[in-house]
């Protein structure tokens, strides 16, 4: 076998093999090919030819669009198997939806907490700019404000949305067995024919069972009662799971438990084939992973534990399409992996059920905290002693509780009435809705870049945005401006794919050059079409 001075090899048969770190990662980023090893003088040598002889390790074609689930990308009509999670307030944009449609992915619109007004205005772009490409809407459990999430259901239903991201579920309500169970019906051969898709994000698995059974026998029967559902859908909903799909949410922005993804997925695999072996339904539910997956490494161990889709939340934030503010966008591009903490949340404030936001140049945290603090020592804001009440409404609210107050009642007069009823004649209830209208504006805020509440920002967002800071670091994605969030999706991909291939390739005895190991993102050839560009 000759030599050159490239480190171009040339087998007795013509194969010419490349032992360079820089050859070989060209074959190795070659994913549509094969890849063969062949033992040279010199170490090894690889070709996306099969050579005659000498070959000590092969490894197949692994185009992204083959990872993961075949049925998952078939259900959905998707070229890739890759989720963009809701991002709440719109964050998730029509923007970011659109782009991953056209690009082959499944993008989630970011509907919690918005009106419904606000949610048929992205419905019509939807069918306006990507007629027949699919999308999902989320459908955030609402346990203070039913009354949105009802709302929200009879939109999707009204609108024809055939999937929604159902997240933060303790337990079913009819509203989410209603979704469910109204696009149930039966096929000209019999078969169940499943209408309204539902993805659970779920991080626990006593509500993963819940999922991954029928919808609950008494709430169909009560829908059934009251006319939402026929009496052939009823029937219908005895076999079928509540969900086509469940994400493993592990470690991530906003709501989480910060479970490590590598010891909560192999318990839901097991949950998961332990119910199907028991119940034996018409159809099954598939296994997604999410949280921590900011680097290809991240992404090829999830398809590793057996996920068969991924899903992305903390680095679509800082792309240029989410809906957020281009001060937030240039935070989230340079934290770090510690650069996270835990803060209480706004929908769910009383019950002392706190999320996952970013840290660095923001004092949102701390002060949220301390708001808790206030909640659990005192029955009400006539209790709280001077220094508090001034500091309250100083620095935290600036302005007075009475203001505050004012505020309150007219943002629930119109939305949700029953809230100021009953804080009327509870004065705790009516401490938690004036604490309430901090945290809810922090994130709103944020979204919208007000220079003189950046010290507030509440800003969603997991360790997985410092990983992949780190990764993209002197690459042309660690520029904000060119986070784009078809592009970050199509080479966290194929990273995984790269990834994949040096690690079978470790398995069967090959040791690569370090050089060569790491995939690195280059700017792609078309903006509109990711999947045309070659790594480099």
């Amino acid at each position: 076998m000759t030599q050159s001075a490239t480190g171009e090899h040339r087998s007795p048969d013509g194969t010419e093999t490349r032992s360079d770190s820089a050859g070989i990662y060209q074959v190795l980023a070659r994913l549509e090919e094969p890849c063969f090893v062949v033992s040279t003088e010199s170490g090894y040598a690889l070709t996306s030819v099969r050579p005659a002889s000498g070959v000590v390790a092969a490894h197949g074609p692994l185009p992204p669009s083959e990872l993961g689930s075949a049925a998952f990308r078939a259900t959905y009509g998707l070229r890739y198997p890759l989720m963009a999670g809701a991002m709440a307030g719109g964050i998730g944009s029509e923007e970011l939806v659109v782009e991953l449609a056209r690009s082959g992915s499944l993008g989630s619109f970011g509907a919690a907490g918005l009106p419904p007004e606000r949610i048929e205005r992205a419905l019509t772009r939807f069918e306006r700019e990507i007629p027949g490409l699919p999308f999902a809407c989320n459908l955030i459990h609402s346990p203070s404000e039913s009354g949105l999430e009802r709302a929200c259901v009879e939109l999707y239903l009204a609108r024809g949305v055939r999937c929604v991201e159902a997240s933060a579920f303790l337990e079913l309500t009819t509203n989410v067995v209603r979704y469910r169970v109204a696009g149930l019906s039966r096929g000209a051969n019999g078969e169940v024919v499943v209408g309204n898709r539902v993805i659970a994000k779920v991080s626990r698995p006593e509500v993963a069972r819940r999922f991954l059974s029928p919808p609950p026998t008494e709430k169909v029967r009560e829908l059934l009662d009251r006319g939402l559902v026929t009496r052939e859908q009823a029937e219908l909903a005895r076999v079928v799971p509540m969900a086509d799909d469940i994400t493993v949410e592990a470690d991530s922005g906003g709501h989480t438990d910060r479970r490590p993804l590598l010891a909560l997925f192999p318990i839901f695999h097991r949950l998961r084939n332990r119910v199907r072996a028991d119940q034996r339904l018409a159809t099954g539910t598939r296994l997604g992973a999410a949280g921590g997956l900011g680097t290809p490494e991240a992404v090829a161990a999830a398809f590793t534990l057996g996920a068969d889709y991924v899903v992305t939340g903390s680095v679509n934030q800082a792309c240029v399409e989410s809906g957020t503010s281009a001060r937030v966008r240039r935070l989230l591009c340079t934290a770090d992996v510690a650069d996270c903490t835990m803060a209480p949340a706004a929908d769910m404030f009383e019950l002392g059920v706190e999320l996952q936001v970013l840290r660095r140049g923001t004092m949102f945290a701390q002060r949220a905290r301390r708001l808790s603090e206030l909640y659990r020592a005192y029955s009400g804001l006539h209790e709280l002693p001077s220094a508090e009440r001034s500091m309250l409404e100083k620095q935290v609210l600036r302005r007075s509780v009475d203001e505050v107050w004012r505020e309150v009642v007219e943002y629930f007069s119109a939305r949700d009435p029953a809230q100021v009823e009953r804080a009327g004649n509870d004065p705790k209830r009516k401490m938690a809705l004036v604490f309430r209208w901090y945290l809810g504006l922090t994130s709103r805020w944020a979204v919208e870049g007000r220079q003189e509440r950046a010290i507030d920002y509440q800003i969603w967002c997991g360790p997985s945005m410092g990983a992949f800071n780190d990764w993209v670091r002197g690459t042309y994605l660690s520029a904000p401006e060119n986070r784009r969030v078809a592009e970050v999706s199509w080479h966290l991909l194929r990273g995984a794919a790269f990834s994949t291939r040096v690690a079978q390739l470790a398995a069967a005895g090959v040791r690569l050059p370090v050089g060569c190991r790491d995939y690195r993102p280059a700017p792609v050839l078309n903006r509109r079409s990711p999947e045309g560009a070659v790594a480099r």
